[in-house]
């Protein structure tokens, strides 16, 4: 598969294909290089004339107002690197690395960077031959991936460590080297360039977003079993419902769900065990379209961020000219994944609501527990403890980031957004979230192999036989701990995906 990085149409599906190594060849636009000359010629003319321009003449942060002397410009962006490349803790995995690396390419393309276009080449050779280097994950306040940045440039240009395509961590010059790929020489502004945007945080919360659209899938199939086993009415999902409370997204949600019990005896009012079920089925719909309309939010703002320039100073083509601005400000970021983490914990509530239900005989009709071993066992139960801890996980990385003023670059660089926490926070949930599903869908499918004498959809069907690939029933007392790693597993890669909402499964 080919996929081109020219400045504006990189998707969220395509840079996943990236971070992953798959089987893809990254193509430059030969347009976005020319832009990149383009902006680099109007940089290098901008230095002839000794304009006055933040990180080009002039130092960094609150020294922005020294000019730099001609020695000091020959080394001034390796300089920024080497200032500049902190960054603590566990490495950020491959593929965020991965990710951020491609955005960083895509971004260039527009030339508004004002980049040496060899910068541009470096930085796909490393992707080419899976060269990535070593980041620590702390090291962004959310006011440019700075620290980040630097790790990453330093590594380019030889210094720092990289993970070579056999997976060993060594000297960058080594990784290099083995990779024939020639060590970055960075010119005047480079090093900024390279240092200073928001790739990382646009990156993470790409891949969150595509990671987020997966778990949702799955939590609606987990529902649609959970609803099916639970012999549930059907009547808060009727299209009149949703027309006559037109919340974003709540009818497609709805319908969605009537998908999946397509087929099912329940399409038949008088085949529901309750008049009115619990709210957590009842109120279903409303819980998970109020999450896909976050998700929608962030996907908007993810592609936003990962086609656009994040850099300071940026080059106006058109005007020929350099100008400073704040565009590597993530607030966006921040907001949308807290917004989604707040959602996620509705859904987390609701999740461990139904599973309660479940394992109700006085709720489900079907043995207490879901347990086959009579009363000497006790089912479930004992994964209900977990699921509760979980839960309290969720609500607690759901928390929003606090933001505060800042104490940087004495007072000049006095706010941030803390986007990579509540990015972070938001894989978590994402973490925690995919295990309560896969509890949902080992306990639905319990209860569906126990549900006996009625008619049951053909895609709960086919989603039990997936399940049991990963899950045997429960004939007696044993751990699922392997059963949840391993059908969590799946949710995450997008194994339990449901078929696009429409109407013609209505009745």
């Amino acid at each position: 598969m080919k996929i081109l990085l020219d400045g504006y149409s990189l998707s969220l599906v395509d840079l996943a294909r990236i971070a992953g190594s798959e089987d893809t060849e990254i193509i430059l636009s030969v347009d976005g290089k020319e832009r990149m000359q383009e902006g680099r010629e109007i940089v290098l003319s901008a230095l002839e004339r000794s304009e006055v321009i933040y990180g080009l003449t002039t130092g960094l942060g609150s020294q922005a107002g020294e000019g730099l002397s001609g020695e000091q410009l020959s080394r001034f962006s390796v300089q920024t690197l080497r200032g500049r490349a902190q960054s603590l803790g566990e490495p950020l995995a491959k593929h965020i690395v991965r990710a951020a690396m491609a955005v960083r390419i895509n971004t260039l393309m527009t030339g508004a960077a004002g980049a040496s276009p060899e910068l541009a080449d470096c930085l796909l050779a490393c992707l080419r031959t899976d060269t990535t280097p070593i980041i620590g994950e702390i090291g962004s306040i959310g006011v440019a991936d700075l620290c980040w940045g630097a790790t990453l440039g330093l590594a380019l240009t030889g210094e720092g460590k990289m993970r070579n395509s056999s997976g060993e961590i060594c000297d960058a010059t080594e990784a290099l080297a083995s990779a024939n790929v020639p060590p970055f020489k960075p010119g005047p502004k480079d090093g900024l360039v390279i240092a200073s945007h928001s790739s990382f945080s646009g990156a993470l919360l790409a891949l969150s977003g595509i990671s987020c659209g997966y778990v949702m899938e799955a939590v609606q199939a987990a529902t649609i079993i959970t609803m099916e086993a639970m012999r549930a009415n059907l009547t808060p999902l009727d299209p009149i419902a949703s027309a006559l409370h037109p919340q974003h997204l709540q009818a497609e949600t709805a319908l969605q769900l009537l998908d999946g019990l397509a087929g099912s005896a329940l399409k038949n009012a008088n085949q529901a065990k309750r008049l009115q079920d619990p709210l957590s089925m009842r109120n279903a719909v409303h819980v998970h379209a109020a999450a896909f309309s976050a998700l929608e939010n962030l996907k908007t703002v993810a592609t936003i961020e990962i086609n656009s320039v994040t850099d300071n100073p940026i080059v106006d083509l058109a005007g020929c000219r350099v100008l400073s601005c704040g565009t590597y400000y993530t607030a966006h970021l921040a907001l949308v994944a807290q917004s989604m983490s707040q959602a996620l914990a509705h859904v987390a509530t609701a999740q461990l609501a139904r599973m309660s239900k479940l394992l109700s005989a006085r709720f489900s009709g079907l043995p207490q527990f879901l347990a086959s071993g009579g009363v000497e066992s006790n089912g479930f139960a004992p994964v209900l403890k977990i699921a509760e801890a979980l839960v309290a996980g969720v609500h607690h990385d759901a928390t929003p980031a606090t933001v505060w003023p800042s104490i940087n670059a004495e007072g000049v660089e006095d706010i941030q957004s803390h986007a990579p926490l509540a990015i972070r926070s938001l894989g978590r949930v994402l973490d925690q979230i995919s295990q309560l599903c896969a509890m949902e869908l080992i306990m639905g499918a319990q209860a569906i192999d126990m549900l006996k004498g009625v008619q049951k959809a053909p895609q709960v069907l086919r989603w039990v036989e997936q399940i049991r690939l990963d899950s045997a029933p429960i004939q007696a007392d044993r751990s699922i701990t392997d059963d949840i790693n391993l059908i969590s597993d799946a949710i995450r890669r997008g194994k339990f995906r449901c078929e696009k909402p429409s109407a013609k499964n209505v009745s």
